[in-house]
């Protein structure tokens, strides 16, 4: 029988990865000597949490049921960002305690919104660790998506599920194995990523960071500029490139080397995720030349193409201050936030399933007014999609919206004026990174927002990340019962 104990073990087993991988930028203080030991301080206090976790849930076999495999989902990321905010805690930049936890659940969500004003002053241990959140925060989503959220039945998200029996009973050794493959795929972009950053000019360091940021579509940089600080078409070619690597579903990468070669060609989620990149890069294209962008014309297809990239797959990476375009963009990339990239991937926003799935759906009882009598079926990759496939997708859908704006007007309530609560609350939900406006856009922060704002965002964030419904299900009282 499951028990609560298998939860915790394995948020011990978390913690304690967590813990060594605080020793890169304890590394990283040494090499640069940044004379303070609050990486050392909190690799030590999580290693220790997570090691007294363990000692005290160790069981002779480790199971999880539906009910522990929902509330593993959502204190793994909480209990993750709780600690990765030590550093930032310790550190002499004297974060508080709502920036510092801000910050972390912008990292490990892959969001990356930031508190932080001077990134290139800023010190190197943590930019470094603002890095490792959102490249651990990646991985961590992709395996969760693969293996965990399609047995919760999450908004459609069964329709990406492994080959193995429909229980949670047997979970741990199919993610195990699957992850192994996942994390080698994972790994071997980043560093692929990190030899085309370095190559195109970045120091060892900027490639480092920002390669992890980008394959986990996180956004965070190591420069006030993002992106647009290194002033090079090749690094951001690079940038799009392997943010739309990092968007496809892993699972797509796991067919390919189980012997599917043309899998890439086939997925339907994948064609229309490229569609749809082509077809928003026209449209920016069209309407920089409406506007006469001051660019050559190669230059205008690559500052769209990279723009609509990251916004749509959640990176929040910039070159430019798009809000400065007209309130054409600012609707444009509003628009695609919510969208988002492919499910299964470290990519963000609603998903292009989802969607497609609707789309489909739609289209089909637009078909039964015409034929009544008709036996029309839904199909989705060459699947038959059940009704239940249907009314998960449309539960999602609604759920992202009504929480969009419940969060949207809290910030308004918290002091935020309109654009900046609509952007707001559409980066948190979608895990974006950067909002409209002067205050969260792209040339500013979330420094100067309320607390209050920064705790709802936060939430957001967490909501986002993790499809809603698989946070939302622990407050109703029937969860908890027997």
């Amino acid at each position: 029988m499951a028990t609560n104990k298998t939860v915790f073990f394995m948020i011990g087993v978390l913690l304690v990865v967590l813990g060594v991988f605080m020793l890169a930028p304890y590394i990283m203080q040494l090499v640069y000597n940044e004379n303070n030991h609050s990486f050392i301080s909190s690799a030590f206090v999580t290693i220790f949490i997570g090691i007294l976790f363990i000692l005290s849930n160790l069981e002779e076999e480790f199971k999880l049921n539906l009910r522990q495999t929902f509330l593993f989902s959502t204190l793994a990321w909480l209990m993750v960002a709780i600690f990765g905010s030590l550093p930032f805690l310790l550190s002499p930049e004297k974060f508080t305690f709502s920036e510092a936890f801000f910050e972390s659940m912008s990292g490990i969500t892959t969001t990356g919104a930031t508190i932080i004003t001077n990134l290139d002053n800023s010190p190197k241990s943590i930019l470094l660790w603002r890095a490792i959140m959102q490249w651990l925060g990646g991985i961590g989503i992709v395996v969760m998506a693969i293996t965990i959220l399609p047995l919760l039945k999450v908004g459609g998200m069964q329709l990406f599920k492994m080959e193995g029996p429909d229980t949670t009973e047997k979970i741990l050794p199919r993610t195990i194995e699957v992850a192994t493959i996942i994390i080698s795929t994972y790994l071997s972009l980043t560093l692929l990523c990190v030899f085309f950053y370095w190559l195109f000019g970045m120091s060892i360091f900027d490639s480092i960071s920002h390669a992890m940021t980008t394959i986990a579509t996180g956004g965070f940089s190591t420069h006030n500029d993002s992106i647009g600080f290194f002033k090079n078409p090749n690094i951001e070619i690079t940038a799009s490139i392997f943010i739309v690597l990092g968007s496809i579903p892993f699972i797509s990468y796991l067919k390919f080397v189980k012997g599917n070669k043309k899998i890439f060609f086939q997925d339907f989620q994948i064609k229309g995720f490229i569609y749809l990149i082509l077809v928003s890069t026209l449209i920016m294209f069209l309407y920089l030349l409406f506007i006469n962008y001051e660019s050559n014309v190669l230059d205008k297809v690559r500052i769209s193409s990279f723009n609509v990239i990251s916004i749509l797959s959640g990176t929040g990476y910039v070159t430019d201050d798009f809000g400065l375009w007209g309130n054409f963009s600012l609707i444009f990339f509003l628009f695609l936030m919510f969208i988002g990239g492919c499910a299964g991937s470290t990519a963000c926003g609603i998903k292009i399933f989802r969607l497609q799935m609707l789309v489909i759906f739609l289209k089909n009882q637009i078909k039964k007014l015409f034929y009544p009598n008709s036996v029309i079926i839904n199909k989705y990759n060459n699947q038959k999609i059940s009704d239940e496939f249907i009314n998960s997708v449309i539960v999602f859908i609604f759920s992202f919206l009504f929480i969009f704006f419940i969060i949207a007007m809290l910030l308004s309530i918290s002091g935020l004026d309109f654009l900046t609560a609509i952007s707001g609350a559409a980066s948190a939900i979608s895990n974006v990174g950067p909002g409209l406006g002067g205050v969260i856009g792209p040339d500013g922060n979330y420094k100067t927002i309320p607390d209050l704002s920064k705790w709802i965002l936060s939430i957001g964030m967490l909501l986002g990340r993790l499809e809603l419904l698989a946070v939302l299900v622990l407050f109703f009282p029937s969860f908890w019962r027997n």
